[in-house]
């Protein structure tokens, strides 16, 4: 038997030829049915044999998901080492996990999970006394699938409106409480979707939501956010419409008070990029709502008044970003004072005691400053390493603040800061078993394929030697100007202790160098996302780190697009494919739920025959061939109503017709779980132990004890 073994782990892996020929799928997939729908793109007709799979909720694709998900399990159950990993990771992760503290009316606030709740639980404590369960949503249902997602406190801290989530949905409830009694109050509203809650003194606040479809597809009607206002004691069938709706319709609207109470501040978008940014005075009654910003070219929004002046972060004439000040009662952008201006790294601002916290992203890592309120910098935030900081957020009065620190080999912890000394103290380490000296990360640089240098961050155990058979998992994501910054995973430990490599590329697309990097990422350049992630493959065989036998990739969302389309042109480089709740139909993803708001990133099918034939050239499932692909698991949940299910039904069904080898290309879907925020704890584990079996197995790796 060869093996890779590592004399300082308790868990090995190695390479058996019997496990290789176990892998095989030698059982049959679900019948499908294929149907003669097609569309006509610009005289291009399109066939769409799985269109019936888009209604999640028909007795058919329930009966069809039902047979689908018996095929894989019975796959995952036969490979022995399953419930190996599964122990290991339950022993991973059953350890105290805090967020860091924050302090309303008096009170200081912390979330806890004590190691394997399926919910964190929200404590408060009153100065040094003993810490006191506020909400535990791991009574909110039987099963643990209903979550807190968001609390919003009143100035004075008496009162706050929490969210709560059933089964994943980004639908939500929101429950008004008494936080001395812990009483609801009679205020439930219902199907709030895409909102916070933002308190007007101890009257009411305001929130954000759609008219609720009643299915997954849009309607003009079902596209409009809407503000409104809730006054206490009132139905929310009275709720005050305050911006939106049929004078000024948008995407996503977003209105939240100042910590002074002085001003309504009003966010609209029609993509999830770009936004036009308002102001009403709450100080003066009947005031209007003052546009700030129009048109949706551009990004801003206010970090902070005081004494009538805005603070705004914006991105106009500035792609990394500054901060800009203007006094309220002229906001225009003629008005506008920088007072941080834009670097060659990309800026976000949080305050706190009077003082502005700068934190940019160097080369995919933070660095943090603090700033008085004229602009002045005062320190440098010394940080334990090149990692990812958190926070530094708080109110006007206080005189500390917190942050969290983590990178791929140092667990997440939370430090306490001292505003006026610059000193920073750990207040929480992590309890989970794991020793950084164990481990290195380094970061790496690349070229694409049109020679753009792209950096790429690798994990992996010290002493491994290169032999070119190293099993290595490629994530990335590549869109939405969103950063994949370091951070800490207790369920990647479980692959990287057994000699695995974990490696995070930083593709065009996303926001890791400012507005540029992003914009180099989409619509018509949306290729060279993909360019870059095949290109990091490539670099890791190239440099010995790994070979195609042994080279998996993994991605979610816009990142489960980034799989399909890889895969799908670059079947021969991957061993192993993970796409989870991926955008994976390019010509119809806009048709549903939140879909419409994607276009900035991607254009759609209807704006012009050159978009459409640029989205049907790489769309996942409208490019899946007859021929070998690698061995897939596709993942998604029933409840998924941000990336709908139907993506990935229509993907694994087009694998299975389309498959010609004996790799297994297969799907789970979850039930109760929706596009991945408020998962119980032992939903986790399971997807994650499926997740490293089927990598192992299909590599003809043997995991063990």
């Amino acid at each position: 038997m060869k093996a890779i073994t590592l004399c300082t782990s308790l868990l090995m892996i190695g390479m058996t030829a019997q496990a290789q020929n176990k892998t095989a799928f030698t059982g049959h997939y679900p019948d499908t049915k294929k149907t003669s729908q097609a569309d006509d793109y610009f005289g291009t007709k399109v066939a769409d044999p799985y269109r019936w799979l888009e209604d999640d909720r028909s007795d058919e694709t329930k009966g069809w998901v039902v047979e689908q998900n018996k095929v894989t399990s019975g796959y995952i159950a036969q490979i022995p080492f399953r419930n190996a990993i599964k122990d290991r990771l339950t022993a991973l992760w059953n350890y105290a996990k805090y967020s860091a503290p924050f302090k309303e009316g008096g009170y200081t606030y912390f979330y806890l999970n004590d190691g394997l709740q399926n919910q964190s639980v929200l404590y408060r404590q009153l100065g040094d006394g003993a810490p006191e369960v506020f909400l535990d949503p791991n009574k909110f249902s039987a099963d643990g699938t209903t979550s807190l997602q968001g609390i919003d406190f009143t100035k004075d801290g008496s009162l706050a409106a929490y969210q709560i989530s059933e089964g994943g949905s980004d639908w939500r409830k929101v429950i008004v409480i008494d936080t001395k009694t812990g009483k609801k109050m009679d205020d439930t509203l219902r199907d709030v979707k895409f909102s916070g809650t933002s308190w007007l003194h101890n009257e009411g606040f305001y929130y954000s939501s759609y008219d609720k479809p009643k299915g997954s597809q849009l309607s003009e009607k079902t596209q409009i956010h809407k503000l409104y206002f809730h006054k206490l004691g009132t139905p929310q069938s009275d709720d005050k419409l305050i911006f939106g709706g049929d004078a000024t319709p948008r995407r996503y609207i977003g209105g939240g008070v100042t910590e002074d109470q002085n001003f309504l501040v009003i966010s609209a978008a029609n993509a999830t990029y770009g936004n036009e940014l308002y102001v009403q005075d709450l100080r003066k009654k009947d005031a209007p709502i003052v546009p700030i910003v129009t048109g949706f070219d551009n990004e801003q929004s206010i970090a902070y008044t005081e004494n009538g002046k805005l603070y705004i972060e914006t991105n106009q004439g500035a792609p990394n970003r500054k901060l800009v000040v203007v006094d309220a009662a002229t906001p225009g952008k003629e008005h506008w004072k920088v007072l941080i201006p834009e670097t060659k790294f990309p800026l976000s601002v949080s305050v706190c005691g009077h003082k502005i916290f700068a934190q940019y992203l160097e080369d995919a890592v933070s660095k943090v400053y603090q700033y008085s309120l004229d602009g002045k910098k005062e320190k440098t935030i010394e940080l334990p390493g090149l990692g990812t900081a958190g926070g530094f957020g708080g109110k006007m009065d206080e005189t500390e603040t917190y942050y969290t620190y983590t990178s791929y080999v140092y667990p997440s912890t939370i430090f306490r800061y001292d505003i006026k000394t610059g000193k920073s103290e750990v207040y929480k380490t992590s309890g989970v078993k794991f020793d950084p000296k164990d481990y290195e990360s380094k970061q790496l640089f690349y070229k694409s394929k049109d020679g753009a240098r792209i950096p790429m961050i690798i994990t992996y155990r010290k002493g491994m030697k290169l032999t070119g058979k190293n099993p290595v998992l490629l994530y990335g994501y590549g869109g939405f100007n969103i950063s994949l910054t370091p951070s800490f995973s207790v369920s990647n430990l479980v692959f990287m202790e057994n000699g695995g490599i974990y490696a995070v590329a930083n593709l065009r697309g996303g926001g890791e160098y400012g507005d540029n990097w992003h914009n180099a990422g989409i619509k018509t350049k949306k290729q060279n996302v993909f360019n870059d992630f095949i290109a990091a493959g490539e670099y890791l065989i190239q440099e010995k780190y790994t070979s195609k036998e042994y080279l998996a990739i993994s991605g979610g969302s816009n990142g489960g697009l980034l799989i399909g389309a890889c895969m799908t042109q670059r079947p021969d480089l991957f061993k192993v494919c993970f796409p989870a709740v991926g955008v994976l139909d390019m010509l119809r993803y806009n048709k549903f739920t939140a879909g419409a708001g994607w276009a900035y990133d991607y254009g759609t099918a209807e704006d012009s025959k050159e978009m459409f034939q640029y989205l049907y050239k790489y769309s996942p499932v409208h490019n899946v061939k007859k021929r070998c692909y690698p061995a897939t698991l596709v993942t998604t949940g029933d409840h998924d109503d941000r990336v709908v299910p139907a993506h990935s039904f229509k993907f694994a069904a087009s694998l299975q017709a389309g498959q010609t080898c004996k790799n297994p290309v297969l799907i789970s879907i979850e039930t109760k779980a929706g596009h991945g925020a408020g998962k119980p704890t032992d939903m986790i584990i399971a997807e994650q132990a499926d997740k490293w079996a089927f990598l192992f197995w299909n590599m003809g790796l043997t995991y063990r004890n």
